[in-house]
């Protein structure tokens, strides 16, 4: 008798114990229970009661349907779900008050309806893995013994669709640094998968915090395809992806240089494809780009590029020609007495996308001069530059001034942890900052002065088909050049030539003529064996070579002159007033 007394207190303890542990698997029957009590509590002492119950139930449950996302129901179905859970439980506390709680069948409907809705409690992920996250941190002190975070304690944890995230606080002495390192670690202790955790200084910069991220399932498994132009011009910022927890990836780009960076596959051709994809739905910039592929990379968006240069020759000239407008730009800010250049349709920015710029430093050594000055001196006047690389090393980027000022730099995966050091500076790998470990295309680290800490993104897939769709698209609503740029390049073709260069090449002026001249010609002959839907301005731009603008004006001139039609929008075709002598 007295063994079973002390044995009693023993018994409750270890029961009390269990009904805790599993206090969520049982959460279906608690509430069961506890409505069966209530229904007796209300049909004892408050049977006048049921109808106010009926209105309570109903108005809880459409609350939950309008603003149960505000109560950590983000999904629509878990809205559903706690609505009917609801208006079951109202209904039936309703009738149970006007007929009494254990008049059949009530007591059956209670039992089977508990059951019925306990199921897509039991089942759903994201209740699981909270209990999971919350057993796994209970044994914290044990873990962090175990990787060398001894001191370090949870201070708030949260669920979310693809894991969870905690917020650390550090034991004296120890740093973000120190959880850094000891990330393969946490990985082990955690049974997460290689790769699975993140960490991070938090927002507030306390030294002795970090948050810690773990990822179960991969948001970024699949690519992600792209919704469209997140801008409608440059001073906003643009959407180039998603990070982890399906934030959008946003950066400004007005008066900012950018830098692409990462190894052949690892999608950063896909990236510049998304920037591309916002700027050409901007009105208010001009691009520019040099491609020494031949075009192979930026010849579906020349219908919107108002010059392509694709052998060395095009691209010293064309970044010649940019340093003579950012030249032409600051003169006229002086005179306005003005300091920075507004973007507008009829003053628009211009951006130069240059694409594997480490061909550029090895082909055209003469145009990294020019690009150099850009990238000291463009940011007011908004000359702008976008390179793209693999490895930017100090002999592919030239001369150090132009990778000093990029501002905006997006690393996609690298071969080795000393490339991410040159992509995004000195001392972030060490940091935390890992390019190496990226596993899939498109994915990238994004360092800029509105992302100081490393979070994976990832960029959106934009295929040929919805290139070519999309440039044909923007190609109309494409901006001229602007006149104080046009009179800076018509000052700059218009002066004399140094004897010395006479038995060279050619004048300007001359060269320029000769091309209109066959590029006239070639647009006719285009035109001409047009088929009866017409041809897109991309054909034409492609046929003659020339710029946007030009064509739109000799189109125009065509159209005036009665000589061409358009036949659909952005197509055009000749009269037959050509096809006759």
């Amino acid at each position: 008798m007295i063994d079973d007394l002390e044995l009693a207190p023993l018994a409750i303890a270890g029961i009390a114990r269990l009904v805790w542990r599993y206090r969520s698997e049982l959460a279906p029957l608690i509430v069961a229970a506890s409505v069966l009590l209530n229904g007796v509590i209300l049909r004892r002492w408050f049977p006048e009661w049921w109808s106010t119950v009926l209105i309570s139930a109903i108005g809880m449950a459409a609350a939950l349907v309008v603003w149960g996302r505000w109560a950590n129901l983000p999904r629509p179905i878990e809205r559903g779900y706690a609505a009917f859970t609801t208006a079951f439980a109202g209904t039936w506390l309703t009738l149970a008050a006007y007929l009494g709680p254990f008049t059949p069948p009530l007591p059956a409907v209670l039992g089977i309806g508990s059951l019925v809705l306990a199921v897509p409690w039991w089942a759903h992920r994201r209740r699981r893995a909270r209990v999971r996250v919350e057993r796994t941190l209970a044994a914290w002190p044990d873990i962090a013994q175990a990787v060398g975070l001894a001191g370090s304690r949870i201070q708030s944890a949260m669920v979310d669709l693809w894991g969870y995230r905690v917020r650390l606080k550090l034991g004296r002495g120890q740093t973000v640094e120190d959880v850094v390192n000891a990330v393969p670690r946490l990985e082990s202790a955690l049974g997460t998968t290689r790769g699975g955790v993140r960490v991070q200084p938090v927002a507030s910069k306390q030294a002795n915090r970090a948050d810690l991220r773990v990822i179960e399932t991969d948001p970024h498994a699949d690519a992600i395809a792209w919704p469209g132009p997140s801008i409608t011009s440059i001073t906003q910022p643009a959407k180039l992806g998603l990070f982890e927890d399906g934030a959008p990836v946003r950066v400004p780009l007005l008066r900012r240089h950018g830098l692409f960076a990462g190894m052949s596959g690892a999608g950063k051709s896909g990236g510049v494809n998304v920037l591309l994809g916002d700027l050409t739905a901007c009105p208010d910039v001009i691009l520019w780009a040099v491609d020494l592929k031949r075009g192979m990379e930026l010849l579906p968006w020349v219908s919107c590029i108002d010059r392509l240069a694709t052998t060395p020759q095009e691209a010293e000239a064309l970044l010649a020609d940019a340093v003579v407008i950012l030249d032409g730009r600051a003169d006229d800010l002086t005179r306005r007495g003005e300091r920075v250049w507004e973007p507008s349709p009829d003053r628009p920015a211009l951006i130069i996308v240059i694409d594997e710029y480490a061909e550029l430093a090895s082909e055209a050594p003469r145009a990294i001069t020019y690009a150099d000055s850009i990238a000291r001196r463009g940011r007011a006047p908004a000359v702008n530059l976008i390179a793209a690389t693999q490895r930017p090393s100090k002999d592919a980027m030239g001369k150090s001034a132009v990778r000093s000022q990029m501002d905006v730099r997006l690393c996609f995966r690298v071969r080795e942890p000393r490339d991410g050091d040159l992509v995004l500076g000195q001392g972030m790998v060490k940091a935390g900052w890992h390019p190496h470990k990226l596993d899939a295309p498109g994915k990238f680290l994004i360092s800029s002065p509105e992302h100081d800490v490393p979070r994976r993104a990832r960029t959106y897939l934009l295929d040929d088909e919805g290139v070519q769709a999309t440039a044909d698209r923007h190609a109309e609503h494409r901006p001229p050049l602007d006149q104080v740029s046009a009179q800076a390049l018509l000052r700059a073709a218009e002066m004399p030539v140094m004897p010395s260069q006479s038995t060279v090449r050619p004048s300007p002026r001359h060269a320029r003529d000769s091309a209109a001249r066959e590029a006239e010609e070639t647009l006719t002959a285009t035109l001409r064996q047009a088929p009866s839907d017409g041809v897109s301005i991309g054909d034409l731009i492609r046929a003659t070579g020339m710029r946007r603008t030009w064509v739109y004006q000799r189109l125009q001139e065509l159209g005036h002159a009665r000589q061409v039609e358009q036949v659909t929008r952005g197509r055009w075709r000749a009269l037959p007033e050509i096809h006759d002598p």
